[in-house]
C-alpha cells in the first residue's frame, strides 16, 4: 500500500495514535508525512485535556496561549520551558518524548522541619533556579523535608520517579551520614533507600565508609544537582497521594550549605 497516496487528514489521524517522538521521526519519511505531522489535530491529542485548567493561574498563561502559532508550537514550548503555576509554588512541563505531565514542587511547596525559623533555614535566590526563591540551610541536626502530590494531577498509566533537586555551596555535614530518601503512595508500601548527597566525595573516599555503593547526585542541564528518590506507578484509576521524604535525623550531625530547589516528579524513561 502506498501510504503517501493517502489523504493528508488520514495520515494525520493515524499519526495521532503514536507518540510525539514517533511523529517527529515519521515526518522524515516523506513530504506527505512531514506536512501531516504539522496538523493541529495531532498535537492537540498530545496536549493534556486539562491544560487550560493547569496553567490558568500562571502569570504567563495568556501570553503562552496567544503567542503559540500552532498546537505543535505550544507543545514544544511546554516541553522545553517549564511554566510556573500555583502562585509560584510549582512548575509544570511536558515530557518531550511522550507528552506526559511533569511537575516540580518548589521549596515553598514542601514541608521543611524548622523551615520557618531563620536560625536554621532562610530564603534566598539562585540564578539557576526556575523559582523566585529557594530554601537555604544555615545549619540543622534534624534534616527533614517532605512533600506530597495528588495522583489525579499526573498522567495515568505511567511510571513516575521523584527527584530531589538542590545545590551545595560551602557545605558541611553531608559527608558524615547517608540521607534516607522515600517515595510511596500514602497508606501503601514505600520505596526507601540511603544515598550520599555530598557531590564532592571522591570514589576512593567512599570505598571504606558508610557511603560505599550508595547513589550520588548528578548534574542537571540547568546546573543544579538531582538524585532519584524513588518511583511509583500511577494507574489513574483512583485518587491517591504520593508522599516523598528526605530524612537524616538519627545521628545528630549538623549540616549546612544546602540549597533546596524542590522535588521534581516526571515519567521514568
Amino acid at each position: 500500500m502506498d501510504f503517501q497516496a493517502l489523504p493528508e487528514g488520514c495520515i494525520a489521524n493515524t499519526l495521532s495514535f503514536t507518540t510525539p517522538l514517533d511523529v517527529c521521526r515519521l515526518s522524515l519519511v516523506s513530504k506527505a508525512f512531514c506536512s501531516a505531522a504539522q496538523s493541529d489535530a495531532i498535537w492537540d491529542r498530545f496536549l493534556p485535556s486539562d491544560l487550560v485548567s493547569i496553567i490558568s493561574n500562571s502569570q504567563s498563561s495568556s501570553s503562552l496561549l496567544a503567542t503559540s502559532s500552532s498546537k505543535k508550537s505550544l507543545y514544544l514550548t511546554l516541553s522545553d520551558h517549564p511554566i510556573i503555576i500555583d502562585n509560584g509554588k510549582k512548575s509544570f512541563q511536558l515530557d518531550k518524548g511522550t507528552g506526559k505531565k511533569c511537575y516540580m514542587l518548589s521549596a515553598r511547596d514542601l514541608s521543611i522541619s524548622w523551615g520557618d525559623d531563620t536560625r536554621y533555614w532562610n530564603w534566598t535566590t539562585l540564578p539557576e533556579s526556575r523559582f523566585e526563591e529557594v530554601a537555604l540551610l544555615h545549619g540543622v541536626c534534624w534534616f527533614e523535608i517532605r512533600g506530597k502530590i495528588n495522583t489525579l494531577a499526573l498522567s495515568s498509566n505511567t511510571e513516575y520517579a521523584a527527584f530531589l533537586v538542590f545545590k551545595m555551596m560551602d557545605h558541611y555535614g553531608f559527608n558524615e551520614d547517608p540521607v534516607k530518601l522515600s517515595v510511596g503512595i500514602v497508606g501503601d508500601q514505600s520505596y526507601t533507600k540511603n544515598v550520599c548527597l555530598d557531590p564532592d566525595l571522591e570514589e576512593n573516599e567512599m570505598d571504606d565508609c558508610v557511603f560505599h555503593g550508595l547513589e550520588r547526585p548528578n548534574v542537571r542541564s540547568d546546573g543544579l544537582l538531582e538524585i532519584e528518590m524513588g518511583k511509583f506507578f500511577n494507574s489513574g484509576q483512583r485518587e491517591d497521594e504520593v508522599e516523598m521524604s528526605v530524612v537524616e535525623t538519627e545521628n545528630g550531625g549538623w549540616k549546612s550549605g544546602f540549597f533546596l530547589e524542590g522535588i521534581e516528579v516526571r515519567p521514568k524513561p
